[in-house]
């Protein structure tokens, strides 16, 4: 028995991908993604996609990292084992500069990569696409809309409808087998 994942349309070239993401979109589709073997500029705003938060959540990766930094060796220099040294003062910042910054940019780093996993999430290890054997040509030449089954808004005649009369040269149908 198989199940109906989702709808497969392939579009001709990038402004033909684009007019059939814009016409997605007004359709108001919320589980839906286009596929191309390279970056189409104005892609984010055809799709109605708003600005990632993955810069505000490695921001705050860095601030923890320099606020970790900056606090241990506070904390170890001027209450859990303090000597003055020097003549210098228990709370000597300056020389905390390099750590912190150390701590800075390897949270930020850290944080980019668990966020873009998250942001994005992953990992999946296999979408419903691949069942179609015409997203072989994805990588090479081929442009793509697939809507998934699990949209509300998702009609199997509707969503067939709608990316034909966006432009769309062949429709797939997604089945995903019990086996």
């Amino acid at each position: 028995m198989s199940k109906v994942v989702g709808v497969l349309g392939q579009f001709r070239d990038p402004t033909a991908l684009v007019h059939g993401a814009e016409a997605v979109r007004d359709a108001g589709y919320k589980q839906w993604d286009t596929h191309s073997p390279f970056p189409i500029h104005g892609m984010d705003q055809a799709m109605g996609m708003k600005r990632s938060g993955l810069g505000y959540f490695i921001g705050l990766c860095a601030f923890l990292g320099a606020a970790t930094g900056f606090g241990l060796q506070s904390w170890a220099h001027a209450i859990a084992y303090p000597a003055i040294i020097a003549g210098k003062p228990l709370f000597a910042w300056q020389a905390y500069i390099v750590i912190t910054f150390a701590l800075l940019v390897l949270f930020g780093a850290i944080g980019s990569v668990i966020g873009m996993l998250l942001f994005n999430r992953l990992p999946r290890f296999h979408h419903p696409v691949f069942y179609s054997d015409r997203f072989e040509s994805c990588s090479d030449d081929g442009f793509f809309i697939s809507i998934e089954a699990d949209d509300p808004q998702f009609d199997q005649e509707n969503t067939v409808r709608l990316l034909k009369e966006a432009g769309a040269l062949a429709v797939d149908i997604l089945e995903e087998t019990d086996e």
